[in-house]
């Protein structure tokens, strides 16, 4: 055990940085061979061309969800709270095994019978959207909120290089910057895609490993739950949290249906019927990643009993720590890539959507409605934008530096979930959804999202996303009884329904 009166570092060596540089290179190297399909056109640089694997959309989808939230995030609040912190995984990995069963094969039918490429296409095509204010509604949402994601992801690089190399907090969310842009502007989709599948197996190794050695080194897994019950025996009882704590954990599932750049991936595969495939493959990987962050967290505490021994007191910086201490210097290398792996997934997906956002849906489908634009003329424009969205998240990151991965994440999640899960699902499977319905749902859904987090006296019972999601809910469906009901609604409903008669 180490001694809580000295803060520990961690200092660079030589062969842990080979093994990341190496990593970091194999990355960059997707993104130039992918280069030349990403620039055929729109579709390809946004969605693959709807030409994707069923395994790589499954631990793409998986991964560009978990981000630094999972790794730092997570492993920080079970070393925290303790057993508690697995609610926090529960409700997203039962969420999205619903998904990719029941709500992905629909929404990726409709998408290939109207030609969609992002979530606004979607609701574009299904409600009809001939003066564009459904699209703006949504591409201002998405903007908003997107930009503070991907920002947490740099700011989850600047402790994670902090943590791992010496480096300041603010070096290090410039490089990770830096990174992602690197072959996100090139590769596009299909790059991301690709090395999202590359960065589920480095996660996944790392996850398992870590716990594993560390545990072992300890005694096994005897000696470390006695340890945790002599700290505090709240630590091994995962119920020991209050009724609002369990129900916000829970509902932090509600944000999978909602967030674009895990329903992208949905829409990107080439064969629909494969989802359940990918169904079962996406769930085993969400299991085990999760189990390896609590366990982590877990482990650390029996490590480091006080918060005063790990790097500036912060918990999110436990996972590389434990990881150079009981890790060849190469391996641990590997657990840094994992950390980024998990980070560049989840920001360089955001930034395509983003991209796409303002690429897509404003600068074509609104501001050029109509008009013919070339195809390459549209890649170009996507990936200056990746370059602008890259500044202005960084920026916003060297500002939010010191708010923690976790709860920045959170607060994100729930305001895309809340606006785009009500009204997507509602979309779906309801006909008499309406175009005016799905803008007062949304933008109810992203106000209480941001309302409640600034209330302290609201978002200490329960978090965010669970009573704007309701909120957002009952107003779509509401608006959308008292407005007119769209037209020609049983086509399109048909177009999603082949193949489950």
């Amino acid at each position: 055990m180490q001694d809580t009166a000295t803060t520990i570092q961690i200092s660079a060596d030589p062969f842990a940085v080979v093994a990341f540089v190496a990593y970091l290179a194999v990355i960059v190297l997707i993104g130039v061979w992918s280069a030349k399909f990403s620039s055929a056109g729109v579709a390809e640089f946004f969605v693959g061309g709807r030409k994707m694997h069923r395994y790589v959309v499954a631990l793409s989808a998986v991964v560009s969800g978990r981000s630094a939230w999972l790794l730092l995030g997570v492993t920080g609040m079970a070393y925290t709270m303790g057993a508690g912190a697995v609610w926090a995984v529960t409700g997203y990995i039962t969420a999205e095994v619903f998904l990719f069963i029941f709500y992905a094969k629909r929404i990726r039918r409709f998408a290939e019978a109207y030609d969609c490429v992002t979530l606004p296409d979607f609701y574009a095509a299904r409600f009809g959207d001939k003066n564009g204010l459904l699209r703006t509604t949504l591409i201002l949402i998405i903007l908003v909120f997107m930009i503070g994601y991907v920002s947490s992801q740099f700011v989850g690089g600047g402790k994670a290089f902090a943590a791992s190399f010496g480096l300041s907090g603010g070096v290090g969310i410039l490089l990770t910057a830096l990174i992602v842009l690197a072959y996100t502007a090139l590769g596009g989709f299909l790059a991301v895609s690709l090395s999202d599948t590359l960065q589920a197996c480095i996660m996944i190794l790392a996850l398992v490993a870590v716990p594993i050695i560390a545990i072992i080194d300890f005694g096994g897994l005897g000696p470390v739950v006695a340890q945790l019950q002599t700290l505090d025996l709240t630590l091994v009882d995962p119920v020991a949290l209050g009724a609002g704590a369990l129900i916000g954990f829970l509902g932090i599932g509600l944000g999978s249906p909602g967030n674009p750049h895990i329903i992208v991936r949905y829409m990107s595969i080439a064969n629909p019927d494969q989802l359940r495939a990918s169904a079962v493959v996406g769930t085993i990987w969400n299991v085990v990643m999760a189990w390896g962050a609590l366990f982590i967290g877990l482990a650390g505490r029996v490590y480091f009993p006080d918060v005063a021994a790990l790097p500036d007191a912060d918990p999110e910086k436990l996972y590389p720590l434990l990881a150079s201490q009981h890790l060849h210097p190469i391996f641990f290398g590997v657990v840094v890539a994992s950390i980024f792996a998990a980070i560049i997934s989840t920001a360089d997906s955001q930034l395509l959507v983003s991209t796409s956002s303002i690429v897509r849906d404003l600068y074509e489908k609104i501001l050029h409605a109509g008009e013919t634009i070339p195809q390459k003329r549209l890649v170009l424009y996507s990936r200056i934008a990746v370059v602008a969205l890259v500044a202005a998240a960084v920026g916003f990151g060297l500002v939010a530096e010191k708010i923690g991965v976790f709860w920045l994440v959170l607060l994100a999640w729930a305001g895309l979930g809340a606006a785009f899960g009500p009204t997507s699902i509602l979309a779906l499977y309801w006909q008499r959804t309406t175009r005016t319905g799905v803008i007062a749902g949304a933008i109810t859904g992203a106000l209480v999202t941001v309302i409640w987090d600034r209330v302290p006296a609201l978002n200490s019972r329960l978090y965010e996303l669970i009573p704007a999601f309701a909120a957002a809910s009952i107003v779509t469906a509401v608006v959308s009884v008292l407005t007119k009901p769209p037209e020609g609604v049983e086509e399109m409903f048909d177009s999603m329904e082949l193949g489950d008669k």
